[in-house]
């Protein structure tokens, strides 16, 4: 009876004198992630993937395909614009020439006109004078012709011209519709990016309750100063972030670390995540 009772009381003492020899109690006693909620070092790397999610959205949202569609298309209608201006500058230089060889077209039709009326409308009786104006009709006549076959050669310089800026209004017509398109795609593509964006920054606000501001501070910094990665999780013996294998008496020392220390990578000063 003695002896059974001296078992149950040593029975204690044996449970109490095994704990301390478990060097891995401590570590889960105040390792928040063993109740099952997230420490304030796994929020923060949380909030670490909420920001590379959003930065990578961020970065899809400015370097979507349409919009470098656009950007060589603008190139190209400014390229077709100063053509266009070009020709349109001799297209008018042309026009303005032919424009005046009307008008000398016509004032010399006006004049041989008024001419051919004295000479046949009996009015004019003198010789010298009927000869006079007999030899400035034919004159005329070869000027017009003149003047006409010059009128002639610039149309025959103005029709290409014109076919060629004929041909930009249409292309510019067909870039412009496609410059709209490609505005649609890259608007409608924005909307559920933006979408993307907001769903991620609520995560991020969200896990960043549970850090401190010091700490999410501190993370800050390195992130704007790293590239856009302030945290990184230890994998192994090597840190995500810089991809560099740690020492291993580091590695051993982070691993014995309080879980709630706060450690950065020798290798990059990233805050790691164990």
């Amino acid at each position: 009876m003695n002896d059974s009772h001296m078992d149950d009381s040593q029975t204690p003492d044996r449970q109490i004198d095994d704990s301390p020899a478990n060097d891995d109690a401590p570590s889960r006693a105040t390792d928040p992630s063993t109740s099952g909620a997230p420490g304030p070092l796994e929020l923060l790397l949380q909030v670490q993937e909420h920001d590379t999610v959003a930065d990578q959205l961020r970065y899809r949202r400015a370097t979507l395909p349409e919009r470098a569609a656009l950007t060589d298309l603008d190139k190209r209608r400014k390229a077709l614009d100063t053509r266009a201006g070009e020709v349109g500058t001799q297209r008018d230089e042309l026009g303005a020439r032919q424009a005046a060889l009307e008008q000398q077209i016509e004032a010399s039709r006006t004049r041989r006109t008024t001419l051919e009326k004295r000479l046949y409308g009996g009015t004019v009786a003198a010789a010298r004078e009927l000869q006079a104006m007999s030899d400035e009709v034919r004159h005329l006549g070869r000027h017009i012709s003149e003047l006409e076959d010059r009128e002639l050669e610039l149309m025959e310089a103005l029709e290409p011209l014109d076919a060629e800026l004929e041909s930009a209004r249409l292309e510019r017509e067909g870039l412009d519709a496609e410059a709209g398109r490609l505005r649609e795609a890259i608007a409608e593509a924005e909307v559920v990016i933006d979408a993307d964006i907001t769903e991620q920054e609520k995560g991020r606000a969200a896990a960043a309750e549970g850090v401190r501001p010091d700490l999410l501070g501190r993370y800050e910094k390195l992130r704007t100063k790293l590239g856009g990665t302030g945290a990184a999780r230890l994998v192994g013996g090597s840190c995500s972030g810089c991809h560099l294998t740690l020492p291993s008496m580091e590695v051993d020392r982070i691993r014995r670390a309080p879980p709630d220390e706060v450690i950065t990578c020798d290798q990059c000063g990233r805050i790691l995540v164990r």
